[in-house]
């Protein structure tokens, strides 16, 4: 792009999207520019008409590492996107960032739902394993928990923010369920995220939408390409499907994570193995 574009984008904050393009870019549609060492980010708001520019410094504890990060960050904040579909490879940060996200909104919705379909490995029935119905499901909320504790560290523990979110989890503010928990109710008020949401069927995904009341914000994480049930795959789950079916929704908003943030150990391995 032509360095001034880019100045004018800082300076202003907007640019009119003819500016850029030919065509009317698509509800929520992000983009980065780059020109002779100089980049900004900007997303196209639809109900401005305009292209504005992009600036997150952190959410609750957690920096956005690359510009996708910054988009998804920028979509989850986004009052008015509803519905938000964060995909990528394992150590993307699409759990984290969403976690974090409902955790910074805490105070405007009355409660956070985490929820993820259960879908043993192996096809190993859950009815086999030790213990009662907790005991069974503990294992498949386990990283949940571990994102939860992460963002949690990033305080000291004698902070507010640490007791608060041990406070929301005590208080049933901030839920992890398993997802069958969820049908038949109707969800007003709350953030519901649903990790590992390739492993859905499009009507899975439809039922959980459906349950969606006012003021209500849903957002789905996954990795199109890890689906652990036989009976989908990249192009037929629930996932892949909502995204091709919701694209120029002005309440929806769609990112893809490519870099892997965990560690160079895990990005290795998601690229080889």
């Amino acid at each position: 792009e032509d360095p001034a574009i880019i100045a004018k984008l800082y300076e202003k904050g907007k640019l009119k999207p003819e500016e850029l393009m030919e065509e009317t870019p698509p509800s929520n549609h992000f983009y980065i520019l780059k020109s002779h060492g100089s980049s900004a980010l900007g997303w196209y708001n639809s109900n401005s008409g305009f292209i504005e520019n992009i600036e997150i410094k952190n959410i609750h504890g957690i920096h956005p590492r690359n510009a996708e990060q910054h988009f998804a960050m920028h979509a989850l904040m986004n009052p008015n996107v509803l519905l938000t579909t964060i995909t990528g490879s394992a150590g993307t940060g699409k759990t984290l960032l969403a976690l974090a996200g409902a955790l910074e909104q805490r105070s405007n919705f009355k409660q956070i739902y985490l929820a993820r379909p259960i879908v043993p490995l192996s096809n190993r029935d859950i009815g086999y394993l030790p213990g009662d119905a907790n005991a069974k499901i503990d294992p498949y909320m386990q990283p949940l928990w571990d994102n939860l504790s992460f963002i949690k560290n990033q305080f000291k523990e004698s902070s507010k923010q640490y007791k608060k979110i041990d406070e929301m989890v005590q208080t049933n503010k901030l839920r992890i369920v398993p997802l069958a928990y969820i049908r038949g109710r109707s969800l007003s008020n709350v953030i519901f995220i649903v990790d590992e949401a390739q492993n859905l069927t499009p009507h899975e995904i439809k039922t959980i939408i459906t349950r969606a009341g006012e003021k209500t914000k849903i957002v789905f994480t996954g990795d199109i390409f890890q689906i652990d049930t036989p009976y989908l795959d990249a192009q037929s789950n629930g996932l892949s499907y909502l995204v091709d079916r919701m694209h120029s929704s002005p309440i929806y908003a769609h990112i893809n994570l490519e870099k892997g943030e965990r560690s160079a150990l895990a990005n290795t391995a998601s690229q080889l193995l």
